[in-house]
């Protein structure tokens, strides 16, 4: 079984809070299925993808999938995500909020994260002028 600080020094190292909210400013018109699509995942090589299995048996959600790279000399990764808004909001920012990343960038990006993840569960991301307003919060995370 894992411990909390296990997984969040893991996090530390190796994670991501993120969220894709496409340029409003921009003049492409890229279609998606959502305006803002929040994840939190975390990465690592093939020989350590029961690392993230146990994460997804911990959390009891989110997915875990190869992730090839076909460039020289790099190997094929695994990735842990979460992209599920309630599984997000109900699992992920809680154990996040109580077992508090160690790293200042890290906490920094998940505190906008929440930032976001609050505006979009006040639907702010169905308005341009919220959009805009995530997409500056977005803008801060590293």
């Amino acid at each position: 079984m894992l411990k909390p600080s296990y997984i969040v020094g893991l996090v530390d190292g190796e994670g991501s809070f993120t969220v894709h909210i496409p340029d409003p400013n921009s003049d492409k018109d890229v279609k998606r299925r959502a305006r803002a699509e929040p994840r939190f995942y975390l990465k690592l090589i093939g020989k350590d993808k029961e690392i993230l299995e146990k994460l997804k048996s911990y959390f009891d959600c989110g997915k875990v999938y190869i992730q090839r790279d076909k460039r020289n000399n790099r190997e094929d990764c695994y990735r842990y995500e979460v992209a599920n808004r309630h599984d997000l909001q109900e699992i992920i920012i809680p154990f996040f909020k109580k077992h508090k990343p160690k790293l200042k960038t890290k906490r920094k990006d998940f505190e906008l994260f929440c930032e976001i993840m609050e505006g979009i569960e006040k639907d702010k991301h169905l308005s341009e002028k919220g959009l805009k307003e995530l997409y500056e919060i977005k803008k801060k995370m590293h």
